[in-house]
């Protein structure tokens, strides 16, 4: 399976192409920003770094393990804490502004804002232009919030229902909610959630419209282009914007070619339509919806820890597996293109949770953190060669990167 370069891809390429050309002349004239905030595996603090010099720009002391989440638009970052039943909303300092032919970039000091976000244990927080939706596990509702008001200090927020606790996630997709269903006929043990069996769309309101579209254990979600998808133990769920009747849903069965196993952690490519899920522990795969094959499956020499997709080169994605190398992956070819050692090896044995490097992508850089040795290490996506270290104090663990260039006037 290759993606699927047809006409509406094509379109959108040639229309970047178009409009990034007069961008990037003009962003030459202003400047360009990239940081990186971290959340320590053990204490509870996030910290924000300057990506290019590595000073720290701010200590944000929060609740508890925290892992953490950029918004679509880059200006907020959120660090879930589910054991202690709170979000809390960092603001990056960072608002990119699109003027046709030119981007402005503002920068200010990062701040933690104030007011918590609060319900019962947290789990998932998915963002999609200005909307943002927390997920709560066992409060049985998720919570829908605008950036922009979050970023005034208010707290704000519509409730949904999902039916009951559970494990799951709700999606924003245009005036529509996308949310995960529980098997309520289950038998879970009294400390135990009940599994999820599928997906429902509901309006603003909570209003479901049409049925329950199926999809075990549901776990797992990606936007690309105007399509979300959705990781199930029989393929992968995706849905398509409809008209008034609602979203429309469609399987992508594994079939008889893929090994055993299925795909519970997805990315979303934002120049192409396509995605790319983990498969079982060694294994990834290439999704693409509108193929004649829907699935490419891509073979680790040894077991994952991380992955990411690059934003500015759309062709890269990065695996981080446990004998610390570093791959390069080509998503067009299905092809991995070099890797190199990075860190020390890693083992996935143990708990699920243990501290082990992350990835995220910071311009030109990749940064990794390396929480045996207390570092983030820079890495040329080219030469795979570290160019720096950030020694960060603790055990740097999760980590999102935020950024851009722009004109500032």
């Amino acid at each position: 399976m290759s993606i699927h370069l047809g006409k509406p891809i094509r379109v959108a390429a040639i229309a970047a192409a178009t409009v990034l050309s007069p961008l990037t002349t003009y962003a030459e004239e202003g400047k360009e920003t990239w940081r990186l905030f971290v959340a320590d595996h053990t204490k509870p603090v996030v910290r924000a770094l300057d990506a290019k010099t590595g000073s720290e720009l701010g200590r944000f002391d929060v609740t508890g393990y925290a892992a953490l989440t950029a918004s679509d638009t880059g200006r907020t970052v959120f660090a879930v804490q589910g054991d202690k039943d709170t979000v809390h909303v960092l603001s990056t300092g960072i608002a990119l502004a699109d003027h046709g032919e030119h981007r402005d970039i503002d920068v200010s000091e990062p701040k933690l804002l104030p007011g918590a976000i609060t319900g019962q244990k947290p789990g998932h927080v998915v963002t999609h232009d200005d909307d943002i939706v927390v997920f709560y596990d066992r409060g049985g509702k998720a919570d829908l919030f605008s950036e922009s008001v979050l970023i005034d200090g208010r707290r704000d927020a519509g409730s949904i229902d999902t039916t009951a606790p559970h494990h799951g996630v709700a999606v924003p997709m245009g005036k529509n909610l996308l949310v995960s269903v529980p098997n309520m006929e289950a038998t879970a043990k009294p400390d135990e959630l009940p599994p999820r069996l599928g997906l429902r769309a509901v309006d603003r309101q909570g209003k479901q419209l049409g049925g329950i579209a199926p999809c075990t254990g549901l776990h797992g979600e990606a936007a690309s282009a105007r399509l979300v998808a959705f990781g199930c133990e029989e393929g992968v769920l995706i849905v398509r914007p409809g008209g008034i009747d609602g979203p429309k849903f469609e399987m992508l069965p594994y079939g008889k070619d893929l090994p055993s196993g299925k795909v519970s952690t997805l990315l979303g490519g934002k120049a192409m339509q396509f995605f790319l899920g983990n498969y079982g522990e060694d294994k990834l795969v290439l999704i693409d919806p509108d193929g004649p094959s829907p699935y490419r499956l891509v073979e680790l020499e040894t077991r994952r820890v991380d992955f990411a997709l690059d934003p500015i080169n759309p062709r890269n994605a990065y695996v981080i597996t446990e004998d610390g190398k570093l791959h390069v992956l080509d998503v067009v070819s299905g092809e991995i293109t070099r890797s190199a050692i990075v860190t020390e090896p890693y083992s996935k044995d143990g708990h699920w949770r243990d501290p082990r490097p992350r990835l995220a992508v910071a311009g030109d850089r990749i940064a990794i953190t390396d929480p045996r040795h207390g570092l983030v290490r820079m890495v040329d996506p080219q030469s795979l060669k570290e160019t720096s270290t950030i020694p960060v104090e603790g055990q740097p663990f999760s980590i999102v990167a935020v950024g851009g260039s722009g004109a500032t006037h």
